[in-house]
């Protein structure tokens, strides 16, 4: 990189994510200011044979972003580069992150489709990782790309979308970094509209019963099993004319601090140091909740602060063995010694045409396990994921799994496409690292 530029260099620093499970000490960070520093810098970390990685907020559980080589801080990449009403799409810059995304679009009258349950992540972490909420018709943040631009092992800017370089399109807008550094996404939007939330506690048996039911007569459905009992909270988010009426204050604190943040938090901490309090603990928080209807902006409406720090695996599951598989892991928990303080999250997305999307041609169910940062999780997670992997599960990019390119290769029909392109764009695995080599093979 040349000197005299914006971008900074740090040398042995140590990085580490969100929940504190991984961390990496690269030969130095850079930080560019502008798409310029970037390509310099990838082509000297090829030139003195050093791996490149970009990082965004570190809320991925795994170590996708992690390197011994470059690590490049895109935030300085950020805000929106322009807006094309009449196509109906923002085009960003990668380094952006979600929150600020969506308050610059609400106060151009412009919002996303459908989003996740957080906002802290930038939009290229977001995307490469999978990132998704909940839709019957609607997908992941990545699904809602109609073009990227991207450096290349080569220090080259490369611009895909269905028409120019579809085949890149079709692979880089969820590319876990392995295809290059993502600069710019252009996402569709809409106009901004409201959303009515209607949350509902509901009995176990109930909700599995009713699931496709649910799934079919709401945009968006999720719902929360509370492991030890046999309760439910259940969420349908569906579009309506508004006016907004946000959620009164007792209901915005039950949900935000007794079952998110500062109570949850504490009652974690008290779990963790005795975990035969856990069971008890979960039944008064299942028990805490009540029905509630609100009404306001999406991002308002999709999105809420998550403080508690935890650990989490998620598996994406064919949608017709979503119940099956949780029935399974209910059993299975019941009849362990295992004390789960965190809600098991349940959440569907349609297929979509995206080569290594967890919802990549098939109809989804997503079954997320969460455990308080710093509770042994290994044991837990492995028998949940006994479970998903027999019913022909896909893990989350971003999220704790132990599966290696041998098993994804035999889950995603279109896993060779995408080796393939990257070994045509990245031949000598500038960007590679420890986890796209289990992922993705040598």
């Amino acid at each position: 990189m040349a000197t005299g530029t914006t971008a900074q260099k740090h040398r042995r620093t140590t990085w580490h994510n969100w929940a504190g499970n991984i961390t990496a000490t690269p030969a130095r960070v850079v930080s560019p200011a502008s798409v310029g520093e970037l390509q310099e810098a990838v082509r000297r970390a090829a030139e003195e044979g050093l791996r490149v990685k970009a990082v965004g907020t570190g809320h991925s559980f795994t170590a996708a972003a992690a390197t011994d080589g470059v690590l490049v801080r895109p935030q300085a990449l950020a805000g929106i580069l322009s807006v094309d009403r009449a196509a109906g799409t923002v085009t960003v810059a990668a380094g952006t992150v979600l929150k600020d995304l969506n308050l610059a679009l609400a106060a151009q009258g412009l919002s996303l489709t459908n989003m996740g349950d957080i906002m802290e992540q930038t939009v290229s972490g977001a995307t490469s990782t999978g990132t998704h909420g909940t839709g019957r018709d609607s997908a992941s943040i990545a699904a809602q790309i109609r073009g990227l631009e991207l450096v290349t092992a080569d220090g080259r800017v490369l611009a895909c979308s269905e028409k120019e370089h579809p085949e890149v399109f079709a692979a880089a807008r969820l590319g876990i970094g392995a295809l290059g550094i993502v600069t710019a996404i252009t996402f569709a939007v809409e106009p901004l509209f409201y959303l009515t939330a209607r949350e509902e506690p509901m009995g176990f048996d109930r909700v599995t019963a009713e699931f496709d039911q649910h799934v079919a007569e709401n945009e968006h459905f999720e719902f929360y099993w509370f492991p030890h009992t046999g309760n439910c909270n259940t969420k349908r988010n569906n579009r309506s004319q508004g006016p907004a009426a946000p959620p009164g204050a007792l209901s915005a604190w039950v949900e935000d601090e007794l079952l998110s943040n500062g109570v949850f938090q504490a009652v974690n901490s008290l779990g963790r140091a005795v975990p035969a309090t856990v069971p008890a603990i979960a039944r008064v928080a299942s028990r805490a909740l009540s029905a509630r209807t609100y009404t306001d902006i999406p991002y308002k409406v999709f999105t809420s602060p998550r403080r508690v720090r935890f650990v989490e695996m998620e598996y994406a599951l064919p949608r017709e063995r979503l119940v099956e598989a949780l029935r399974e892991l209910k059993a299975m928990v019941d009849r362990s010694p295992l004390r789960i303080s965190f809600p098991v999250e349940v959440r569907t997305a349609p297929a979509d045409d995206i080569t290594l999307s967890t919802a990549s041609g098939r109809e989804t169910a997503y079954i997320a396990v969460h455990m308080y940062k710093g509770t042994p999780y290994q044991a837990y997670f492995t028998a949940a994921e006994r479970i998903f992997t027999a019913h022909g599960g896909r893990p989350h990019w971003g999220k704790v799994h132990t599966r290696d390119a041998e098993y994804l290769a035999g889950v995603y029909p279109r896993f060779g496409e995408f080796t393939a392109l990257r070994d045509r764009l990245d031949p000598d695995r500038v960007f590679g690292n420890d986890y796209l080599r289990r992922v993705l093979g040598e």
